[in-house]
């Protein structure tokens, strides 16, 4: 069988190609071996699942193998979003978890996630390890039928949700955000976000209206369950119709939000991500180390040196994020993708929670999203960002000798004074800014992103960035 591989965030594939149940079987046997390997045997563990198709029968063939290797399963009673499994997996006392979710990918491809003792990410050196594991064959799985599981307790169903929603409101004073006039527009994704905002906000003044709340996995309206445009123009779009504040969107298992303003205009993951870093400093008046993957913004190091907070930068995506977040005992930690993480919670992303930050914010200082932005960037300078992601075929590593060669003097008309190949290739520019190239971990896609005080200067930016990938 072909070799499993775990990319930024876990394993995924496309349904009935290479995500099959045999293949889900060999990945959570690998899990299980590597968890024993730690000395986790008989521990219990948290699985998990998104609406995707087939999600809960993937999900019950990965509790058969670890019930299989004598791990004891905790598997959740409904599709349930991934910061709530991330959370149940320290309520529970759980040594790991299983998720079975493609976020946002395409609605061909299925996946698994694996997470730590802490509900967190498996740092890069623990999924090289499993994946070493995993055996070649199916027939070297073990596994024991969820029917015979289940009656000697090695399987137990269980609802995650009201342990969460204790837990949120012991992070944050949920009243003023129900008892506000605020109007929202939640944009579900078809995915776990579903009904969430509506359970914890409803039986108040505010008006939560759920868009693409159903389970569908074909998602209609949008070519792949991640909160960026053109995917949520119809949330957009039904923002300004309803005259509403806000439109907040969580992708498909809910780790990540989007942000829309009042009029209907998106706010860029990084200008959310800078508006939370401020929220915490400001207005709550909290301190602490925040977390940035270098493809996030360059506003939180202008924060940092406002309000004296420690910056780490860190390679793209939370098996990176996580560990640093637990090492440096972080405020918060983020990544470009609008996945945020809260001291306090789980280091794991949570689209539910950074929302509900959103609407605190908004209610503390009486404004609506645009209007924050100007605040912000009243402190700090505006601040233009944008993303090209493009599929590319042939030999990887040609590509990247090609950029390696490129040495440009200047890229959007703006001077490069370094390169940071910490991930990717990160080339920093005169005004504080940078054009990142970078090959996706779970996608034969190329992404090219920028971010620059000129607002003049994106597109000639990701034109010049385009170029030297060797895509134009």
């Amino acid at each position: 069988m072909d070799k499993i591989m775990f990319g930024t965030d876990g394993w995924r594939g496309v349904i009935a190609e290479d995500y099959t149940f045999a293949n889900v079987r060999r990945a959570a046997q690998g899990f299980s071996s590597y968890m024993i390997e730690k000395g986790k045997s008989g521990d219990w563990f948290v699985i998990g699942y998104d609406k995707r198709f087939d999600s809960e029968f993937f999900a019950l063939a990965a509790a058969e193998v670890l019930a299989g290797n004598g791990l004891k399963v905790y598997l959740t009673i409904d599709a349930t979003p991934t910061p709530v499994i991330a959370f149940s997996v320290v309520d529970k006392k759980a040594s790991g978890a299983i998720n079975i979710t493609a976020s946002h990918n395409p609605p061909t491809d299925n996946g698994l996630k694996v997470r730590d003792e802490h509900g967190g990410a498996i740092p890069p050196d623990g999924l090289t390890r499993i994946e070493s594991l995993i055996p070649d064959s199916v027939n070297d799985v073990k596994r024991t039928p969820a029917t015979e599981a289940e009656e000697n307790g090695l399987i137990v169903r269980f609802d995650p949700a009201p342990a969460y929603i204790k837990h949120l409101e012991d992070l944050i004073d949920l009243n003023p955000i129900k008892s506000s006039n605020l109007k929202v527009i939640v944009d579900c994704m078809w995915g776990n976000g579903a009904g969430w905002f509506t359970r914890l906000l409803g039986g108040g003044k505010i008006k939560i209206t759920e868009i693409h709340n159903e389970r569908n996995p074909s998602f209609p309206e949008m070519k792949r369950p991640e909160p960026i445009p053109p995917n949520i123009n119809v949330g957009l779009a039904k923002t300004l119709e309803t005259k509403s504040n806000v439109l907040l969107i969580t992708d498909g298992d809910a780790d990540r939000l989007g942000v829309g303003d009042e009029n209907g205009i998106f706010v860029n993951q990084l200008r959310v991500y800078a508006l939370l870093a401020f929220y915490f400093l400001e207005v709550r008046g909290e301190r602490g180390p925040i977390v940035k993957t270098l493809s996030s913004t360059s506003m939180l190091d202008k924060l940092g040196i406002i309000y004296d907070v420690p910056i780490y930068e860190t390679g793209v995506g939370f098996k990176y994020v996580a560990p640093k977040m637990l090492e440096t005992d972080a405020m918060l930690g983020g990544e470009e993708s609008g996945g945020y993480a809260f001291r306090g919670n789980v280091p794991e992303r949570d689209g539910i929670l950074a929302g509900l930050y959103i609407l605190d914010m908004m209610i503390k200082l009486n404004m609506d999203p645009s209007e924050l932005i100007e605040l912000l960037f009243s402190k700090i300078g505006p601040h233009y960002y944008d993303r090209v992601d493009r599929s590319f075929s042939g030999d990887r590593s040609a590509r990247e000798q090609l950029i390696l060669n490129a040495k440009p003097e200047t890229i959007g008309g703006l001077h490069c004074t370094g390169l940071n190949t910490t991930d990717g290739y990160k080339f920093l520019l005169e005004d504080g800014g940078w054009c990142l190239i970078r090959f996706s971990g779970t996608e034969p896609i190329m992404r090219v992103y920028c971010e620059t005080t000129h607002g003049d200067k994106v597109k000639a930016i990701l034109q010049d960035g385009l170029k030297i990938a060797g895509l134009l």
